[in-house]
């Protein structure tokens, strides 16, 4: 069986990340036998100048895109047609926002020093998208946290402190210098890319030619 290591490019806010997560999940689930997948996520900011409170979605792709009320309803349909063939639930009712997703990956980043990384990552993905919960509110936040069986009290001192601020401040320049500008990007054994909600037969096709080339 041949191994590789994936490491995922990802913000939380992004809806093709968990979109191109779910289809690279099914595509390892179709080459089970064949390729192993270390995975581990790395953390880009789609907005790192966005205030603490956030923005109000609509208004945010409005401003940042230039999208119409009509073509954000598109999008937004598009990505919920995405999300449902590949097993994932977006809702878009209610009052969304989008914010800076800086502490998320400060504690993606402890979670991953107690092996629940990816657990923490598809949790925050299911809050924000699915449940509609506001992840710039600390309470809020620290239930994720605990979902997955992380230590809370722990996870507020992060949150209080400096901790994993220099160690994502590096990774983020890290992947600045490799040329990576757009997520999701997956990167393959640190040299080949493969960027954008991809479906699964994608990863597939991507992955094999890639094992085979590693061969």
């Amino acid at each position: 069986m041949k191994k590789l290591k994936i490491e995922i490019v990802s913000d939380i806010m992004c809806p093709w990340c968990i979109i191109g997560y779910k289809n690279l999940a099914a595509a390892l689930d179709q080459l089970t036998g064949e390729i192993e997948a270390e995975i581990s996520w790395k953390p880009f900011e789609l907005n790192p100048n966005m205030p603490v409170e956030g923005q109000d979605l609509a208004e945010h792709l409005a401003q940042k895109y230039g999208l119409s009320e009509a073509q954000g309803i598109e999008n937004r349909n598009r990505i919920l047609d995405m999300g449902e063939r590949a097993g994932f639930s977006f809702n878009f009712s209610g009052k969304r926002i989008m914010i800076n997703s800086l502490d998320c990956h400060r504690l993606l980043t402890w979670a991953a020093t107690e092996g629940k990384q990816t657990e923490l990552k598809l949790a925050m993905f299911k809050a924000h998208f699915t449940d509609g919960v506001y992840l710039n509110n600390q309470e809020t936040l620290l239930d994720v946290v605990a979902s997955v069986g992380l230590d809370i009290e722990r996870a507020k001192a992060i949150l209080a402190g400096g901790e994993f601020f220099q160690q994502v401040r590096s990774e983020q320049h890290a992947l600045q210098q490799m040329g990576i500008t757009s997520v999701p990007t997956f990167i393959i054994n640190e040299q080949y890319a493969i960027t954008g909600g991809q479906p699964s037969d994608a990863f597939v096709q991507a992955l094999k030619q890639i094992s085979e080339q590693e061969a």
